[in-house]
Protein backbone atom coordinates (compact mmCIF):
# COMPACT_ATOMS: atom_id res chain seq x y z
CA UNK A 1 0.00 0.00 0.00
CA UNK A 2 1.30 3.56 -0.85
CA UNK A 3 2.24 6.27 1.41
CA UNK A 4 -1.26 8.24 2.08
CA UNK A 5 -3.81 5.53 1.20
CA UNK A 6 -4.38 4.00 4.54
CA UNK A 7 -4.29 5.26 7.98
CA UNK A 8 -1.53 4.54 10.00
CA UNK A 9 -1.35 3.54 13.98
CA UNK A 10 0.96 2.00 16.59
CA UNK A 11 1.75 -1.28 15.16
CA UNK A 12 1.84 -0.22 11.52
CA UNK A 13 5.26 -0.92 10.18
CA UNK A 14 6.70 -0.96 5.98
CA UNK A 15 7.94 1.97 3.88
CA UNK A 16 4.39 4.01 4.47
CA UNK A 17 6.16 4.64 8.19
CA UNK A 18 9.51 5.32 7.01
CA UNK A 19 7.72 7.49 4.65
CA UNK A 20 6.05 9.15 7.52
CA UNK A 21 9.01 9.78 9.92
CA UNK A 22 11.42 11.17 7.79
CA UNK A 23 7.96 13.96 6.87
CA UNK A 24 7.69 14.20 10.77
CA UNK A 25 11.13 14.52 11.73
CA UNK A 26 10.85 17.79 13.35
CA UNK A 27 8.37 17.23 15.66
CA UNK A 28 10.44 15.05 18.32
CA UNK A 29 11.74 12.88 16.10
CA UNK A 30 13.13 9.44 15.43
CA UNK A 31 14.87 7.40 12.96
CA UNK A 32 13.26 5.74 9.95
CA UNK A 33 13.28 2.06 11.04
CA UNK A 34 9.68 1.34 9.68
CA UNK A 35 7.99 0.30 13.04
CA UNK A 36 5.27 2.84 14.26
CA UNK A 37 5.98 2.60 17.82
CA UNK A 38 5.77 4.51 20.96
CA UNK A 39 8.64 7.33 19.16
CA UNK A 40 6.43 7.22 16.37
CA UNK A 41 3.81 7.88 18.08
CA UNK A 42 4.81 10.49 20.03
CA UNK A 43 5.82 12.30 16.42
CA UNK A 44 2.48 12.27 15.39
CA UNK A 45 1.14 13.44 18.78
CA UNK A 46 3.24 16.28 18.46
CA UNK A 47 2.38 17.12 15.28
CA UNK A 48 -1.40 17.16 15.50
CA UNK A 49 -1.18 18.81 18.76
CA UNK A 50 1.43 21.91 17.35
CA UNK A 51 0.44 22.11 13.39
CA UNK A 52 -2.87 20.83 13.00
CA UNK A 53 -3.90 22.20 16.67
CA UNK A 54 -6.13 19.51 17.80
CA UNK A 55 -7.36 19.42 21.46
CA UNK A 56 -7.59 15.45 21.73
CA UNK A 57 -4.77 13.91 19.72
CA UNK A 58 -4.92 10.64 19.67
CA UNK A 59 -1.51 9.69 17.23
CA UNK A 60 -3.29 7.79 14.77
CA UNK A 61 -2.57 9.02 10.77
CA UNK A 62 -5.90 9.87 9.44
CA UNK A 63 -6.77 11.62 6.60
CA UNK A 64 -6.80 14.68 7.59
CA UNK A 65 -3.51 14.41 9.29
CA UNK A 66 -1.87 13.32 6.09
CA UNK A 67 -3.48 16.46 4.31
CA UNK A 68 -2.37 18.87 6.82
CA UNK A 69 0.80 17.12 6.71
CA UNK A 70 0.94 18.15 3.07
CA UNK A 71 0.01 21.54 3.54
CA UNK A 72 2.62 21.88 6.39
CA UNK A 73 5.17 20.96 3.22
CA UNK A 74 3.73 23.47 1.08
CA UNK A 75 4.23 26.21 3.69
CA UNK A 76 7.53 25.53 4.56
CA UNK A 77 9.20 25.01 0.84
CA UNK A 78 12.69 24.67 0.73
CA UNK A 79 14.90 26.48 -1.36
CA UNK A 80 17.19 23.63 -3.17
CA UNK A 81 19.29 26.67 -5.24
CA UNK A 82 20.44 27.87 -1.96
CA UNK A 83 21.51 24.33 -0.99
CA UNK A 84 23.68 23.52 -4.32
CA UNK A 85 27.49 23.15 -3.92
CA UNK A 86 28.86 26.92 -5.55
CA UNK A 87 31.79 25.03 -6.73
CA UNK A 88 30.74 25.05 -10.69
CA UNK A 89 32.68 22.00 -10.91
CA UNK A 90 29.55 19.32 -9.85
CA UNK A 91 26.33 19.38 -10.42
CA UNK A 92 25.43 20.90 -7.47
CA UNK A 93 25.21 17.67 -5.15
CA UNK A 94 28.86 16.21 -5.89
CA UNK A 95 29.68 13.60 -7.84
CA UNK A 96 29.10 10.26 -6.31
CA UNK A 97 33.05 9.51 -5.50
CA UNK A 98 34.53 8.40 -2.32
CA UNK A 99 32.32 5.93 -0.77
CA UNK A 100 33.55 3.73 1.45
CA UNK A 101 36.77 5.77 1.87
CA UNK A 102 37.74 7.65 5.19
CA UNK A 103 40.23 10.78 5.66
CA UNK A 104 43.98 9.12 5.92
CA UNK A 105 44.76 7.71 9.40
CA UNK A 106 41.05 8.31 10.84
CA UNK A 107 38.73 6.42 12.34
CA UNK A 108 36.30 4.68 9.73
CA UNK A 109 33.31 6.54 11.04
CA UNK A 110 30.93 8.94 9.60
CA UNK A 111 32.69 12.14 10.36
CA UNK A 112 35.86 11.26 8.55
CA UNK A 113 33.57 9.43 5.33
CA UNK A 114 34.76 10.96 1.82
CA UNK A 115 31.24 9.52 -0.11
CA UNK A 116 29.54 12.41 -1.85
CA UNK A 117 26.02 11.66 -1.04
CA UNK A 118 23.47 12.06 -3.81
CA UNK A 119 22.28 15.44 -2.71
CA UNK A 120 20.89 16.39 1.17
CA UNK A 121 19.62 13.86 3.86
CA UNK A 122 15.56 14.34 3.53
CA UNK A 123 15.44 13.51 7.34
CA UNK A 124 17.21 17.05 7.95
CA UNK A 125 14.99 18.88 5.54
CA UNK A 126 11.64 17.61 6.98
CA UNK A 127 13.45 19.30 10.19
CA UNK A 128 14.50 22.58 8.68
CA UNK A 129 10.51 22.41 7.79
CA UNK A 130 9.78 22.11 11.15
CA UNK A 131 12.10 24.88 12.96
CA UNK A 132 10.50 27.67 10.60
CA UNK A 133 6.86 26.20 11.72
CA UNK A 134 8.58 26.79 15.55
CA UNK A 135 10.04 30.13 14.75
CA UNK A 136 8.19 31.67 12.47
CA UNK A 137 9.43 35.32 13.61
CA UNK A 138 13.07 34.43 11.91
CA UNK A 139 14.03 34.29 8.68
CA UNK A 140 16.16 31.71 7.91
CA UNK A 141 19.09 31.72 5.78
CA UNK A 142 20.33 28.87 4.42
CA UNK A 143 24.63 29.66 4.26
CA UNK A 144 26.24 26.70 3.37
CA UNK A 145 24.21 23.48 2.22
CA UNK A 146 26.20 21.04 0.21
CA UNK A 147 30.10 21.46 -0.43
CA UNK A 148 31.83 18.68 -2.45
CA UNK A 149 35.34 17.99 -2.21
CA UNK A 150 36.04 19.84 -4.38
CA UNK A 151 34.71 23.10 -2.77
CA UNK A 152 36.29 21.77 0.22
CA UNK A 153 39.50 21.99 -1.50
CA UNK A 154 38.98 25.16 -2.69
CA UNK A 155 38.33 26.34 0.25
CA UNK A 156 41.17 24.43 2.23
CA UNK A 157 38.85 22.45 4.01
CA UNK A 158 38.76 18.68 5.76
CA UNK A 159 34.97 18.23 7.05
CA UNK A 160 33.02 16.00 5.03
CA UNK A 161 29.80 16.86 7.28
CA UNK A 162 28.57 18.89 4.11
CA UNK A 163 28.67 16.11 1.61
CA UNK A 164 24.83 15.68 2.06
CA UNK A 165 24.39 15.46 5.71
CA UNK A 166 24.62 18.96 7.20
CA UNK A 167 22.91 22.34 6.72
CA UNK A 168 23.71 25.79 8.43
CA UNK A 169 21.39 28.44 8.75
CA UNK A 170 21.43 31.96 9.95
CA UNK A 171 19.26 34.48 10.86
CA UNK A 172 20.32 37.99 9.80
CA UNK A 173 20.98 40.42 12.15
CA UNK A 174 17.98 43.35 12.72
CA UNK A 175 18.32 46.80 13.45
CA UNK A 176 20.33 47.90 16.26
CA UNK A 177 21.53 44.19 16.86
CA UNK A 178 24.99 42.94 17.52
CA UNK A 179 26.84 39.51 17.52
CA UNK A 180 26.20 39.17 21.30
CA UNK A 181 22.43 38.90 19.79
CA UNK A 182 23.10 36.83 17.45
CA UNK A 183 24.76 34.37 20.04
CA UNK A 184 21.56 34.50 22.21
CA UNK A 185 19.28 33.80 19.44
CA UNK A 186 21.38 30.84 18.13
CA UNK A 187 21.42 29.46 21.94
CA UNK A 188 17.32 29.77 22.05
CA UNK A 189 17.09 28.31 18.44
CA UNK A 190 19.24 25.49 19.78
CA UNK A 191 17.21 25.11 22.89
CA UNK A 192 14.43 24.55 20.90
CA UNK A 193 15.58 21.83 18.61
CA UNK A 194 16.29 19.70 21.30
CA UNK A 195 13.60 20.33 23.28
CA UNK A 196 11.14 19.60 20.06
CA UNK A 197 13.03 17.76 17.55
CA UNK A 198 14.38 15.70 19.97
CA UNK A 199 18.02 16.62 18.66
CA UNK A 200 21.54 16.79 20.25
CA UNK A 201 24.11 19.26 21.12
CA UNK A 202 27.16 17.11 20.00
CA UNK A 203 27.52 13.88 18.48
CA UNK A 204 27.88 12.07 21.34
CA UNK A 205 24.32 9.37 20.56
CA UNK A 206 23.64 7.31 17.65
CA UNK A 207 20.40 8.26 15.11
CA UNK A 208 20.46 11.47 16.77
CA UNK A 209 20.29 14.55 14.76
CA UNK A 210 22.91 16.63 15.98
CA UNK A 211 23.99 20.42 16.06
CA UNK A 212 27.39 21.49 16.37
CA UNK A 213 27.84 23.60 20.51
CA UNK A 214 28.16 27.12 20.63
CA UNK A 215 32.13 27.07 20.85
CA UNK A 216 32.13 26.00 16.98
CA UNK A 217 29.31 27.74 15.60
CA UNK A 218 28.35 31.02 17.94
CA UNK A 219 26.65 32.97 15.43
CA UNK A 220 25.02 30.18 13.04
CA UNK A 221 23.03 26.50 13.66
CA UNK A 222 24.88 23.57 12.38
CA UNK A 223 22.60 20.93 11.93
CA UNK A 224 23.31 17.59 10.54
CA UNK A 225 22.72 13.74 10.74
CA UNK A 226 26.29 12.32 10.46
CA UNK A 227 25.62 10.75 13.95
CA UNK A 228 23.17 8.35 11.68
CA UNK A 229 24.47 4.99 11.39
CA UNK A 230 24.80 3.78 8.19
CA UNK A 231 21.98 1.98 6.92
CA UNK A 232 20.11 5.41 7.54
CA UNK A 233 22.46 6.90 5.56
CA UNK A 234 21.56 4.90 2.25
CA UNK A 235 21.45 6.55 -1.06
CA UNK A 236 17.44 6.51 -1.16
CA UNK A 237 17.20 9.10 1.87
CA UNK A 238 18.72 11.80 -0.09
CA UNK A 239 17.54 14.72 -2.96
CA UNK A 240 18.38 17.29 -5.00
CA UNK A 241 14.88 18.84 -5.69
CA UNK A 242 12.11 19.48 -4.55
CA UNK A 243 9.99 16.89 -6.04
CA UNK A 244 12.15 14.11 -4.71
CA UNK A 245 12.00 15.61 -1.14
CA UNK A 246 8.15 15.65 -1.31
CA UNK A 247 7.39 12.58 -3.60
CA UNK A 248 6.77 9.84 -1.38
CA UNK A 249 9.03 7.32 -2.00
CA UNK A 250 6.56 4.27 -0.84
Amino acid sequence: MAYGNTTLAKGSDGDEVVELQMRLAGFRGTVPDGDFGPGTELQVVKFQQDYMKRDAPDGVVDDATFAAIEQFAADQPIDFGSLACPCSRCDGFGQGRFEGEYRAGKPHVEAYHLYEYPGVHKMLLWAVRALKFYLPQYNFVINSGYRCAENNKMKNRTSTNHHGKAIDLDVPLGPGEDRRDDMRRCEEIRGLLVERSAAQVGWSAADRKSLEPANIAPTWIHYDVRSYRRKYLADGYFCISSEQLDRPSA
